[in-house]
């Protein structure tokens, strides 16, 4: 069964249903769901699929004959075009008169072979393809090469793209659709250690517990999520032991450059190169507090990729004993731990909720803030704050992941740690796993709204 995408389908039907020629980029990450979403879109529709191999310029060659040919000649024959220029001739004598879709998967491994793919494409387009009705898609999961050398100002392809499509991770919302047995506090769990990606959700089976999938998924070597960071990380990036010692000095704390530095034995320029290429795949990102300018020193960086973030925190320390067999002793070892993990997914879904809620005012911003309070002369954190453009008014959010009940003194914290800030109209949100006292439901008031977990959604 095919979920979510429902915006990304409907701006690709919609593009489709305009007959002229179309050329959309889809790109994201490993797994997120980009090829499903592509099949999900041509059926019911003629199409060329290819996909490019890590392979030489002659092999991709052949694998594109073979669509081509079965699509466009109803043949399986083995024949091979003498080039890729052969090959377009004949799909644009088909494009002239039917509408079809042409799909080239994994488009960078194609042109890695064939670097010369890119510029053959805008020609063909240029001077053949554009007054066809032929619906291109070029989809890749090296986000920097399509963003720099597919989208980019100096691609060759520059300013020929009709649209584009960036495949995020899904929400909450959309990932506990996958699940469809379980409480809502374990649906959260399960978005927490996939990080609402489509492949990963896919392995959590619905006829199995959530301890029961915890433990086959990540605690056994056999499974596809025991090493799955570490394969990602060796077919993206070229020196994967260097990424992967920056990726767990993230995971044991250490936020600030200089930290994750000291951690790793890395210079200056190469630690922040690194972490760049990270941000740029998806697994780590760049937080600075809300209100903060792009340029704020006091930026940090945390593990944006939530199945990352659990591998990192409770597989990859215990690869050696998952290894020998000891999975299931090492996830009863762990699994206590596992609430404090989802205290920041909680704090995610709040997040979402709010973009997602009828607020007191319209949000431009909701992001986390951190820094010194002057009042009290400490430094101090807030799980959430939502701003409006012009910073007049703000809702200050906190989110408990815990099984008792959030009592009156949260509330009141909330509000002393909101003196610091200036804003003429002020809010306060309390999110609460495990509900409110009696004292802090009488809190409650026109600016004050509690919010149970079992309600969000």
């Amino acid at each position: 069964m095919f979920i979510g995408r429902e915006r990304e389908l409907g701006t690709l039907e919609r593009h489709y249903g305009s007959g002229i020629f179309e050329l959309f980029c889809i790109y994201g990450r490993r797994r997120v769901g980009k090829t499903e979403l592509i099949k999900e879109f041509i059926k019911g529709k003629k199409t060329i699929f290819f996909t490019g191999v890590e392979d030489t310029k002659n092999v991709n060659l052949a694998d594109f004959s073979s669509a081509v040919l079965e699509t466009l000649h109803n043949t399986k024959s083995k024949a091979v075009y003498a080039d890729f220029r052969e090959a377009f001739a004949d799909i644009h004598e088909y494009a002239k008169n039917e509408r079809f879709v042409l799909v080239i998967d994994e488009f960078p491994y194609l042109a890695k072979s064939y670097p010369g793919i890119s510029s053959l494409l805008q020609i063909e387009i240029d001077h053949r393809l554009k007054d066809t009705g032929i619906f291109i898609i070029l989809c890749g999961s090296s986000m920097s090469f399509m963003e720099n050398q597919v989208m980019g100002l100096k691609s060759p392809l520059y300013g020929r793209r009709t649209g584009q499509i960036k495949a995020l991770s899904f929400d909450y919302e959309t990932s506990k659709k996958f699940c469809v047995e379980g409480t809502e506090e374990e649906k959260a769990t399960v978005y927490g250690v996939t990080g609402g990606i489509a492949r990963y959700l896919q392995l959590f089976s619905n006829s199995r517990s959530l301890e029961e999938n915890i433990k086959s998924n990540f605690f056994n070597s056999d499974e596809l999520l025991f090493e799955e960071p570490m394969n990602l990380l060796n077919q993206e990036l070229r020196e994967p032991a260097l990424y992967n010692s920056i990726i767990t000095a993230v995971a044991t704390g250490c936020t600030k450059v200089h930290e994750i530095e000291n951690y790793t034995r890395l210079d200056s320029s190469t630690c922040v190169k690194y972490l760049k290429n990270l941000i740029e795949l998806g697994i780590i990102r760049r937080e600075i507090p809300v209100r903060e300018k792009a340029t704020s020193k006091k930026s940090i960086y945390r593990l944006d990729d939530g199945m990352f973030r659990f591998w990192y925190r409770f597989v990859y320390k215990n690869i050696s004993k998952i290894g020998l067999g000891l999975g299931g002793q090492v996830y009863e070892e762990v699994k206590g731990q596992i609430p404090g993990f989802m205290g920041e997914v909680f704090e995610q879904i709040c997040k979402e909720y709010m973009w997602k809620s009828k607020l007191p005012f319209s949000v431009s911003e909701i992001g986390r803030w951190w820094g010194n309070n002057p009042i009290r002369k400490a430094e101090q954190e807030i799980d959430l704050i939502a701003v409006n453009s012009n910073n007049s008014k703000a809702i200050f959010c906190e989110c408990k992941w815990r099984n008792e009940k959030t009592p009156e003194s949260v509330i009141g914290e909330l509000i002393n740690k909101a003196e610091m800030f200036g804003y003429k109209e002020k809010h306060y949100y309390f999110f609460s796993k495990g509900g409110f006292t009696e004292a802090a439901r009488k809190s409650a008031g026109e600016n004050i709204r509690l919010i149970e977990f079992s309600d969000m959604f």
